[in-house]
C-alpha cells in the first residue's frame, strides 16, 4: 500500500523524510510544527496518514490511514484563511510542471543560481522553493525562519533566489538578490525592480502569475468574475476525493478578478470578501492599496461591517504607524477617493495593535475582532 506520511519536521530534516518518502513511491504531509496538539489531531483525522514522524525521526502509527494513489507526491494543508483547511494532493507531475514553469519565468540557471528557502514548509511557498532546486538539481540554503541578518549573509554567500512575504521584503536589502519572488499579501508600495510580484495558491502548487502575466504553460480566463485556471501544475483532488475542477481541467479559485486589454491579470480578492454597501459593490484590495500609500499607516485591512442604513459599511481596520498619533477618518476617506469612487471610501475606523495574518503574511479576514478604538 502506497502510504501519506505526516510529519512535524522542518527545515533539511523535513526535506530527507520526503525524498525518502519519495524514493518509496509514498506521499508526505508537512505539518506546522507550532500547531498545538489538539489541532494535529483534527488535521491527522481528516487527513488520514499511515504515520505521524516526530520531530526527532521516530514515527509512530496513525488511526483509520487512507493509502494514496500511485504518483501522489504532497499532501498539502490550505492555511485555512477562507475556512476549515483542505488537504491539496499533488502529484510529482504537477510538482515538477510548476517547478519549471517558474523556474523559466525567472531565467534560473542551474549552473550559476542557488536558492534560499527561509518560508515555512508547512506551507506551499516554502515547499515550492525546495522542490525548484530539487528539480533543476540545484544548491539550495534552508532556514528554519525568517531572519533578516541570516537572508542577507545568505545572499552574501551566495545565493542569488529566493521567495519573501512582503513584511519580510522591507526588513533586507533586495538588491543582494538577482530574483525575489513576492507573494502571500497584497503588493507592497513600491516593489523592487528585481522582484516579482505573484499569484498563485496552494491549489497551484505556488506561482502561476507574475506581475499579471500568467506563466509558462498557465491559462487564465474570467468566467462570472471568478479567475479560473488551467494547467499541468494544478492539484489532482483534494484529500477527500472531491475536486475543484472542472471536466475539462480548470481550475475555480473562488478569487475575483478581471484581465485587461493588455492581458494582464488583476486579483479583487476572495469572492466572499466582497463588500456590498447602499447597493455599491466594493473589493477590499484596491481600497487596502490606496491607503497603504499614507505614510500615517503601518497596516491595513478592509472589511465589511453590518449596518441597518447601508447592509455592509465599508470599515478600515489599520495598524498606527505612530500609535500616539493615528490617522482619523476623514484623510482615510480623502486618500480613497482621491482614486476610487466615493462609495469605496470607509465609513467606520478601527484601530487595533496588528491584523491577524497567516504563517505566509495573509490577512485573515473571518477572524478580525471589533476593537474598542473606533471612530465613525
Amino acid at each position: 500500500m502506497l502510504e501519506l506520511l505526516a510529519t512535524v519536521q522542518t527545515g533539511t530534516a523535513l526535506v530527507e523524510t520526503m525524498q525518502r518518502a519519495w524514493e518509496n513511491g509514498d506521499a508526505i504531509l508537512p505539518i506546522d510544527p507550532r500547531l498545538p496538539d489538539a489541532a494535529v489531531s483534527t488535521l491527522l483525522a481528516a487527513m488520514r496518514p499511515s504515520r505521524l514522524v516526530l520531530a526527532d525521526g521516530l514515527s509512530r502509527s496513525c488511526d483509520s490511514p487512507q493509502p494514496i494513489e500511485d504518483g501522489d507526491a504532497l499532501v498539502v494543508a490550505t492555511s485555512g484563511s477562507t475556512g476549515t483547511p483542505k488537504g491539496v494532493v499533488h502529484t510529482h507531475a504537477s510538482l515538477r510542471a510548476s517547478a519549471i514553469s517558474t523556474s523559466t519565468a525567472l531565467g534560473v540557471e542551474p549552473a550559476t543560481d542557488r536558492w534560499l528557502c527561509c518560508l515555512p514548509l508547512s506551507h506551499i511557498a516554502g515547499l515550492a522553493v525546495v522542490i525548484r532546486a530539487l528539480t533543476l538539481d540545484m544548491p539550495i540554503d534552508i532556514h528554519d525562519r525568517f531572519d533578516a541578518t541570516a537572508v542577507m549573509a545568505a545572499a552574501r554567500n551566495g545565493a542569488t533566489l529566493t521567495s519573501l512575504v512582503p513584511t519580510a521584503l522591507a526588513r533586507v536589502d533586495a538588491s543582494l538578490f538577482r530574483r525575489i519572488i513576492v507573494g502571500g499579501s497584497a503588493a507592497p508600495a513600491s516593489l523592487p525592480v528585481n522582484c516579482r510580484m505573484s499569484y498563485g495558491m496552494t491549489e497551484t502548487g505556488s506561482a502561476v502569475v507574475f506581475d499579471g502575466t500568467a506563466l509558462p504553460g498557465v491559462e487564465l480566463r474570467i468566467v462570472d468574475s471568478e479567475i479560473q485556471i488551467r494547467g499541468d501544475m494544478v492539484l489532482r483532488a483534494y484529500r477527500d476525493g472531491t475536486s475543484p475542477l472542472t471536466a475539462d481541467g480548470w481550475l475555480h479559485t473562488n478569487d475575483a478578478g478581471a484581465i485587461d486589454e493588455r492581458g494582464l491579470l488583476h486579483v479583487n480578492g476572495r469572492r466572499g470578501d466582497l463588500i456590498i454597501t447602499g447597493g455599491e459593490n466594493v473589493w477590499p484590495t484596491p481600497v487596502e492599496s490606496a491607503l497603504e500609500l499614507l505614510d500615517s499607516i503601518a497596516e491595513v485591512a478592509i472589511v465589511g461591517r453590518p449596518d441597518p442604513e447601508w447592509g455592509q459599511v465599508v470599515t478600515a481596520v489599520i495598524v498606527a504607524a505612530d500609535p500616539v498619533s493615528p490617522p482619523d477618518l476623514e484623510s482615510l476617506r480623502d486618500a480613497v477617493k482621491a482614486v476610487l469612487p466615493a462609495y469605496c471610501a470607509p465609513r467606520r475606523l478601527e484601530i487595533v495593535t496588528a491584523l491577524p495574518r497567516t504563517a505566509l503574511g495573509k490577512v485573515q479576514r473571518a477572524t478580525l475582532t471589533r476593537t474598542v478604538t473606533e471612530s465613525d
